[in-house]
């Protein structure tokens, strides 16, 4: 990965006078894997693995969106359809089928390496937001090139690996890890395009790489999540034009040949399918999913300033050098470099706001330029020394509450303390107080230094030893596991009450989802046939019974707690009598 700018794009060029806190071991290690691109790039995957995979081959399928997309492409892999998008016998349009695809190769490479049961292995369908995950963290470094040094590039990328809402949708088997992938390849296109008609630059003969990258990173965009991809780089284009009076840089994206290019990519899917459902895709996927988000779609509905609020969380550990660098940014919001990123991040940000339906990820891909404009205003020393300085406790302060929130729920849920996670606990709160305590604006890079190690130690209490434990939240994992021990072969269930996703993704796409009658006349048509009932089911489901003369045998009750509905859960396991 070739450094483009040799120096810094985040207004004038303005390197540090002398060494940051040269005593520091945080520090020094910093100026090591500076000192090269290979050791940037390295360092950066070697964080983001560190990061990303506690509890990411342990945590089980999560309901409901991680658990539908894993077994739509279950049940792609099991017909070898790979055009047509089906969870059980209900389309699933509201998405294109581009994650489909890549976990499908996921788990055809795990088969064919004999991992045993590959296909019920729910991290086998994350690899694809682990690699989507990391690769959006080396393009957020190398747009970052455009902009800053490559010591700022290095923490920028450090920021959004670190972050917390991307540390999630590297554990999801969804399109979100992807989709900023994506966003950040077009976007780090099309700033150095941009960058470089300001500077008057390749006049001439502009490369070729930049449209190629950029116009490729469209289309994989909008076969992984639809025309979203072309907001983000539409709202930019369109508020640098009202701010410059001029858009003729757009011609070093060869927008007539990428066009086509882009139509290649993308058309042949859209064409399939098509042909086979007609018009139910687009009026599932426009219609049904993405104009409905102009209102509470699904009771996510939320009031403007909801994004702003949860940044402080999702962020974080960068969240209180955000807040510490708006003014400086704000000051240079007419450089060349601040002008771009702003133009990346206010429009949309305000477009999701605006919009109704709100979930946390849906600002995802606009974090990479807030990570970018806060690490050239570290960089260049230009942080608040205001009352905004006083959120460097934030750095404690999110430590502090996870860790409670933690221990609380595991011994409230499991009735265990977790000791496992106290030393991890523990480090995570030291560093956080060495971040609180040592943050000056002298300081600033070494605070944020012990905040990321904070954040990496607190990833390994909460998804590494933590959410693995709560087996209470995953009643489905329980349920599997009972019917795997069953002694007849081919066992077939129907579950009345509870009908989440990942019971279908772990006990096969067969698995009826009913009611208690249907539940009852599933048991009576032949052996190995399993009733999961749920305790608010069994009235009718005894009743229905009686009705028709079933006689069955009570195996198994599993107690949870089904936090998609936000309510406890009684499933009882009913088998027809000879069953075993």
């Amino acid at each position: 990965m070739a450094e483009t700018y040799p120096t810094p794009r985040f207004g004038a060029p303005r390197e540090p006078k002398q060494p940051a806190n040269p005593g520091s071991r945080l520090v020094l290690m910093l100026d090591f894997v500076t000192a090269s691109h290979a050791r940037a790039v390295s360092f950066l995957v070697l964080c983001a693995l560190l990061l990303f995979l506690p509890g990411f081959f342990t945590i089980p399928p999560v309901d409901r969106d991680e658990a539908r997309f894993a077994q739509a492409t279950k049940q792609m892999v099991e017909s070898g359809d790979y055009v047509d998008i089906r969870f059980q016998e209900d389309v699933r349009y509201k998405k294109p089928v581009g994650i489909y695809w890549l976990q499908s190769a996921a788990v055809e490479a795990a088969t064919a390496l004999k991992l045993p049961k590959a296909e019920l292995r729910i991290w086998v369908y994350r690899l694809p937001s682990l690699f989507g995950a990391i690769g959006a963290v080396l393009t957020t470094y190398w747009a970052a090139l455009g902009f800053v040094t490559r010591r700022a590039a290095v923490l920028a990328a450090l920021l959004m690996s670190a972050s917390v809402l991307l540390g999630v949708e590297a554990r999801l088997a969804k399109t979100d890890a992807v989709l900023l992938f994506s966003v950040v390849a077009a976007m780090g296109a099309m700033s150095r395009a941009y960058l470089s008609w300001q500077r008057a630059e390749d006049e001439t003969h502009p490369p070729w790489s930049w449209p190629a990258i950029f116009w490729t990173a469209l289309a994989v965009g909008i076969l992984i999540k639809g025309p979203l991809i072309l907001m983000f780089a539409g709202l930019t284009i369109i508020a640098l034009a009202i701010q410059d009076r001029d858009s003729s840089w757009l011609w070093r994206l060869r927008p007539v040949w990428g066009l086509m290019w882009m139509l290649v990519l993308v058309l042949p899917w859209f064409v399939a399918i098509f042909w086979r459902a007609g018009d139910a895709f687009f009026a599932d996927s426009v219609g049904g999913d993405m104009l409905s988000k102009l209102s509470a779609q699904e009771s996510h509905g939320a009031p403007p300033g909801l994004y702003l609020v949860l940044f402080w969380i999702t962020f974080w550990p960068g969240a209180p050098l955000a807040a510490m660098a708006t003014p400086a940014v704000w000051r240079a919001r007419r450089e060349p470099g601040a002008q771009f990123l702003l133009a990346w991040l206010i429009p949309s940000w305000i477009v999701f706001e605006a919009v109704l339906t709100k979930l946390p990820h849906y600002v995802l891909p606009l974090y990479p330029a807030i990570a970018i404009l806060t690490a050239g205003a570290l960089e260049r020393n230009v942080l608040s020394r205001s009352w905004l300085a006083r959120g460097s406790a934030w750095w404690f302060a999110i430590p502090a509450g996870a860790s409670i929130i933690a221990v609380v729920g595991a011994v409230m849920l499991t009735r265990q303390p977790a000791f496992v996670a106290w030393p991890f606990i523990a480090a995570s709160l030291i560093f956080g107080l060495f971040a609180w305590w040592l943050f000056d604006t002298n300081r600033a890079e070494r605070s944020l230094l012990n905040a990321l190690v904070a954040a990496l130690m607190l990833a390994v209490v909460v998804y590494g030893i933590v959410l693995p434990s709560l087996t209470p939240l995953f009643p489905s994992i329980e349920i599997a596991r009972a019917l795997r021990n069953v002694t007849c072969v081919g066992p077939k269930a129907a579950s009345a009450g509870y009908a989440e996703p990942s019971l279908v993704f772990l006990t096969g796409t067969q698995t009826l989802l009913t009611d208690g009658s249907g539940a009852a006349d599933f048991l009576r048509q032949g052996s190995c046939r399993f009733a999961l009932i749920e305790q608010r089911s069994e009235r009718s489901f005894v009743q229905r019974a009686e009705a028709i003369g079933l006689r069955y045998k009570v195996g198994a009750r599993i107690d949870g707690y089904n936090f998609s509905q936000g309510r406890a859960i009684s499933i009882s396991i009913f088998r027809s009598e000879g069953t075993e």
